[in-house]
């Protein structure tokens, strides 16, 4: 199993983080004039990061261990550039292009992931 992860490398689990994201994005979305609504997002590249694991290993029992990676919350709120008087702190725009941009990239390790897949199954045949 550990080829296939490298084979298909960090694209299967942005995928679903993408995913993810795409959901919270469109609640926001959705809860844009619900007043005290407070907007998440997922913080991506911690995320990414720690399901990668961890970047160091020892090799020698003389060796230091890598340091932990620094535990936080998955989802996060959106600190607005401009809140509202209600407390909702959806800025519409800034939602839309965030889901615009994620979409936009979720079909991104989509298309790969469907070229590697591509290519081992033709491996596979032989062909």
């Amino acid at each position: 199993m550990d080829r296939l992860d490298r084979f298909f490398g960090v694209h299967g689990s942005a995928l679903t983080l993408r995913s993810e994201r795409m959901g919270l994005l469109a609640s926001n979305i959705a809860n844009a004039a619900t007043p005290g609504y407070k907007a998440r997002d997922l913080d991506f590249q911690a995320l990414v990061s720690e399901r990668q694991g961890p970047a160091l290993s020892t090799t020698d029992s003389r060796h230091f261990a890598a340091p932990a990676a620094q535990e936080g919350p998955r989802i996060r709120y959106r600190v607005p550039v401009q809140p509202s008087l209600d407390g909702n702190t959806v800025e519409l725009a800034t939602e839309q292009l965030q889901f615009a941009e994620t979409a936009l990239r979720y079909r991104s390790s989509l298309s790969i992931l469907s070229g590697r897949i591509s290519s081992l199954t033709t491996a596979l045949k032989g062909e």
